[in-house]
């Protein structure tokens, strides 16, 4: 895990213990998300639209990701200081040479599903369907899926952010967010099921922060101040999501209300921002048993070489540990 200096924790507890930095001149700071704006970056827009970024001496703008957006390589190349991504993005990341750094997270467990029109027991029950798969699940949860889930043997089709194709053919097993394709989805008015990754064992966290591993080294108060100010921002949305939803509105016009609402919903009935260790150690905390569960299955399915992604670099808990923002 990488440490921070003495001097730097000193200024962190400050920080982390609430102490006000708004007589300090507001520091400028470039968060990229990694889709279009959306009720899953709603804590972020909801720190924005209430000031907690500024109380905390930060002068934030968020950006928007996309289908076309490669958020790593934008941040790699100074477009923002930290990013959204799944923490097994950072490792692989990592190996490309570009060391990212995993320092907080939004979601306990992956927001990732597969969705059937047949009800299963288990996994095993869908080795005989096609899957519909974006280009990104080869580098994610498709090798998991296929190593420990038994479905080596399934077939492939590409998923191009479309559930019409799902939704005619009843052989069709559809990859999706539980906040998203379950939405569009059930507009279809088919009868389907929707199976939880995480509950199957695949272990990353979903929508984690990602910094550079020079941003957290140079710049750690900023980073802790930006990763407190914004679990209370989740913790506020959840409860009322209303100011963070006209931010959201702002940049994403085209996001209805009625997909807002079903992905506040479905994150409430999962838990995705308030279960797991968040129940003890706080929204946004990352354990170091939990991260590693992700790099081994990166090792083990041939995604990262062991000697070329030094584990403990790749992670810090110093941005997260102390801010207890609970739930």
């Amino acid at each position: 895990m990488i440490k921070l200096p003495t001097p730097t924790h000193t200024l962190l507890a400050l920080l982390l213990a609430g102490i006000s930095t708004t007589s300090m001149a507001e520091e400028k700071f470039t968060f990229l998300t990694n889709w279009y704006a959306q009720a899953e970056h709603g804590g972020f827009y909801d720190a924005e639209a209430k000031g907690l970024y500024k109380n905390a001496g930060l002068d934030v703008s968020i950006k928007m990701g996309g289908p076309q957006v490669n958020v790593m390589q934008l941040m790699a190349a100074g477009q923002a200081d930290c990013t959204l991504g799944d923490n097994g993005q950072a490792l692989e990341t990592w190996q490309a040479g570009v060391h990212a750094v995993t320092v907080a997270t939004v979601f306990q467990h992956s927001p990732t599903v597969f969705i059937s029109h047949d009800k299963v027991e288990n996994a095993q029950g869908l080795k005989d369907k096609t899957f519909l798969l974006a280009t990104e699940a080869y580098t994610s949860f498709w090798p998991w899926a296929k190593s420990e889930l038994g479905l080596a043997s399934a077939k492939i089709r590409p998923y191009t952010f479309s559930v019409q194709p799902f939704l005619a053919d009843n052989n069709l097993v559809q990859q999706g967010y539980v906040t998203s394709e379950p939405f569009s989805v059930e507009k279809g008015g088919k009868p389907f099921y929707v199976y939880m990754l995480s509950d199957w064992g695949y272990p990353p966290y979903g929508n984690s922060i990602i910094c550079m591993a020079d941003t957290v080294k140079k710049r750690p108060a900023a980073v802790a101040a930006f990763v407190k100010a914004s679990m209370q921002g989740w913790k506020e949305y959840l409860q009322d999501p209303t100011a963070g939803n006209a931010l959201i509105h702002k940049d994403n016009p085209r996001m209805g209300a009625d997909q807002i609402a079903f992905g506040i919903v479905q994150m409430k009935k999962y838990q995705l921002v308030t279960g797991g260790d968040a129940q003890t150690g706080g929204i946004g905390i990352i354990t170091e048993p939990r991260l590693k569960k992700t790099w081994d299955m990166l090792v083990k399915n041939k995604l990262i070489d062991a000697d070329k992604v030094p584990f403990e670099q790749t992670y810090t808990l110093d941005m997260i540990k102390d801010a207890k923002v609970m739930p």
